[in-house]
C-alpha cells in the first residue's frame, strides 16, 4: 500500500511551488487572454507508459488555485498508465485551471518519473530476495514526495533522515579510526531501538564489523565476486546492502549475488521526467 502523506505537509510543499510561479500581478497571460468567468473542462493525460505518482500534490495544486474547481480523480499513485490515458479531470473557471496547470504537471512528471524508473529496477530483480531502496539523494524540500514515489514504483523504505538510523560512512570511519571502532562506539551510545549500519569498501573488514555488533553492512562498490563472498561469509546473520554505481544494466547481477538490499541513488537523482499533458476534454 502506498503511504498517504500528511495533508498539511503536501499543502506546504504546493504553496511554496506556487510562490515560485506567482508574484506581482499573477498569471498575466490568462488575465489578458481568458475572459473573466470563462469555464471549461480539461483532462490530464499520460503521453507514455509508466507508473503514476504525485496525485496528492496535483490535486492540492488545483484546490489551492481555485476552491470552486471540480475534480474527477481517475487514477491512484502506483497505478500503471498508458499513452492517452486520463488520470485527472478538472472543470471550472479556466483562469484557475491555467494557474495550476504547470505546478500540477511538474509534480506529476517528477514523481511519476521516479515511480516509473523504480518499477524498472524492481522488475529487474524479480526472483531474488533483494529489495530496491532509495537513498537520501533527493531534491531538497521534496524528499517526502520523492520517497513516496519510490514506494509507488515498488521500492522499499531506507533511512528517511539522519535520525532514523545510524549509518557509518567513510568520513565517520576516518574520524573513528576503523570500521569496527566506529561500530563499537555507536553500539555503546545507541538506544536499543536504533539499528546500526556500517559501510565498508573491502571484504576484509566484514568479519570485524559483524563482531563489533553492526546490524547492517553496506558493501560499497564491491565487485560481484566480493559480493558473493560476503553473502557466503555473512550466511544470513546480518543484513547486507550493496551500493555504489548501481544501474539497470548491473542490478540483476548484483541481486543474484545474495545481498538483501540494493540502494540506488539514481531513483531520485537521475529519474527522467514523465510526460503528462493537460488537454481540453
Amino acid at each position: 500500500m502506498i503511504p498517504i502523506l500528511p495533508a498539511q505537509l503536501v499543502r506546504d510543499i504546493v504553496r511554496r511551488a506556487f510562490q515560485e510561479d506567482i508574484s506581482g500581478a499573477g498569471d498575466i497571460t490568462s488575465l489578458c487572454v481568458i475572459p473573466e468567468g470563462a469555464t471549461g473542462e480539461f483532462e490530464i493525460r499520460a503521453r507514455a507508459n509508466g507508473v503514476v505518482c504525485g496525485m496528492q500534490a496535483a490535486i492540492e495544486a488545483f484546490t489551492q488555485a481555485g476552491p470552486g474547481l471540480s475534480l474527477d480523480v481517475l487514477a491512484s499513485d502506483g497505478d500503471p498508465v498508458e499513452p492517452g490515458e486520463s488520470i485527472l479531470g478538472v472543470s471550472g473557471h479556466v483562469r484557475d485551471i491555467m494557474l495550476a496547470e504547470r505546478t500540477a504537471l511538474n509534480f506529476l512528471g517528477r514523481m511519476s518519473g521516479i515511480a516509473t524508473l523504480t518499477r524498472r529496477y524492481v522488475d529487474a530483480v524479480v526472483g531474488t530476495k533483494a529489495k530496491i531502496v532509495h537513498t537520501r539523494k533527493t531534491t531538497p524540500g521534496l524528499r517526502a514526495l520523492e520517497i513516496q514515489a519510490v514506494r509507488a514504483g515498488g521500492g522499499s523504505a531506507h533511512r528517511y533522515n539522519l535520525s532514523d538510523a545510524i549509518l557509518i560512512k567513510d568520513n565517520h570511519i576516518a574520524a573513528a579510526g576503523s570500521p569496527a571502532s566506529a561500530v563499537r562506539a555507536a553500539r555503546a551510545e545507541a538506544g536499543h531501538m536504533v539499528r546500526i549500519s556500517c559501510e565498508i569498501d573491502r571484504l576484509e573488514d566484514l568479519s570485524s564489523v559483524m563482531k563489533a555488533g553492526a546490524d547492517v553492512v553496506l558493501l560499497d562498490n564491491f565487485s560481484l565476486d566480493d559480493l558473493r563472498a560476503a553473502a557466503v561469509q555473512a550466511a544470513g546473520r546480518i543484513t547486507l546492502e550493496a551500493s555504489g554505481g548501481v544501474t539497470l544494466d548491473s542490478v540483476a547481477d548484483i541481486a543474484a549475488t545474495g545481498v538483501d538490499i540494493i540502494s540506488v541513488g539514481a531513483l531520485t537523482h537521475s529519474a527522467p521526467n514523465f510526460d503528462f499533458g493537460l488537454d481540453a476534454a
